[in-house]
């Protein structure tokens, strides 16, 4: 590893670190051409983490096809998840992919916009970008999972083919860590939870909330959405998230105490 003079890690090797970080998550991929193909366009971006929700292996060797031997070891170390709670569930902050707007969807951002945002994050987090189906894209459910949601611009029909939506993000991103890395005004942010951490905190939310009968069997939906939608854009640390289930259990206990 380089050094700078003045004792700092060389650039180069500073972005390799950043986008390290990164993994590309494809939730229920239809074809393994295009898992290759991602992996290819991943790759030489830098990224070296690809993740697959899948009840079932990829055929290894239609991946290959379109992986090309140089970037063939993204398939090599791919992990398989059979649901995508625990695909993501070391994860401090999710980047959701969607053309599709609903009362039951996030707010959706550009790419370059989720980049800026993200950028002062990747240092100190583990950073996951994911894709759903080809036919059909990522569903609200799992959308839940993700603390924010790109979508990407298009003139006419919005989408877009798994491989290329997968280049966009990664050059996106890739171009914004070489404009961060350049630009000493950047400041990396602290660790954020993990996924898993804040799944367990908005089941306890969810609780809490039923328990005050704050919640109705018709409208819990709708408050946990916009809880979600809130609190995953905030960036909670772990500590933030122990204090609100902490802040939960108090309230539950008076619940109990009234009820007894």
């Amino acid at each position: 590893m380089k050094i700078d003079p003045d004792g700092r890690k060389s650039s180069t090797e500073s972005i390799r670190q950043l986008m390290g970080n990164v993994a590309i998550v494809l939730v229920g991929p239809k074809y393994p051409e295009n898992i290759g193909a991602a992996a290819r366009i991943a790759a030489n971006m830098g990224i070296n983490q690809l993740i697959i929700v899948s009840d079932e292996p990829p055929d290894q060797e239609r991946m290959r096809k379109t992986a090309t031997h140089h970037n063939s070891h993204l398939i090599d170390n791919m992990k398989i998840f059979s649901d995508i709670g625990n695909a993501l569930a070391t994860f401090s902050w999710v980047v959701g992919t969607s053309a599709r707007q609903g009362r039951q969807r996030r707010l959706l951002t550009s790419p370059r916009r989720m980049v800026a945002d993200l950028l002062p994050k990747l240092a100190e987090n583990r950073v996951a970008l994911v894709f759903g189906p080809e036919d059909c894209g990522l569903t609200n459910d799992d959308l839940k999972c993700c603390n924010i949601v790109a979508t990407i611009p298009t003139a006419d029909f919005a989408s877009i083919n798994l491989a290329q939506a997968v280049a966009i993000l990664s050059y996106e991103l890739y171009t914004g860590v070489l404009q961060f890395q350049s630009d000493s005004a950047g400041k990396p942010c602290a660790k954020l939870a993990q996924s898993s951490e804040l799944e367990n905190m908005y089941a306890q939310i969810e609780l809490t909330l039923r328990k005050m009968n704050f919640l109705k069997e018709m409208d819990y939906g709708y408050w946990m959405h916009n809880i979600r939608n809130f609190l995953g854009r905030v960036g909670l640390r772990s500590r933030e998230v122990k204090f609100v289930r902490g802040f939960c259990r108090q309230v539950m206990g008076l619940a109990e105490e009234k009820d007894a």
